[in-house]
């Protein structure tokens, strides 16, 4: 696998992951303020978030690149 194509698998595991993520913890206030929107997260913890999604995308990563580098699945066959 290339570096090319290792940062754009890496960067479609990132974004599934995020999405996966993005749920976790958060919840809508009981009296939101006018003009918010009442599904709005109370704290989305967003830098929490993406550094729990930099994690795990590195380790699916490194998963997927040993399937690719041990020959266990090949797409060129």
């Amino acid at each position: 696998m290339s570096i090319v194509t290792g940062f754009a698998v890496y960067v479609v595991i990132w974004w599934i992951v995020l999405f996966t993520v993005l749920p976790w913890g958060a919840h809508a206030p009981e009296n939101p303020e006018k003009g918010h929107a009442a599904s709005a997260p109370v704290r989305p913890r967003l830098l929490l978030k993406f550094a729990v999604t930099t994690v795990i995308a590195g380790f699916v990563f490194a998963g997927v690149y040993w399937i690719i580098a041990a020959d266990l699945f090949s797409f060129r066959d």
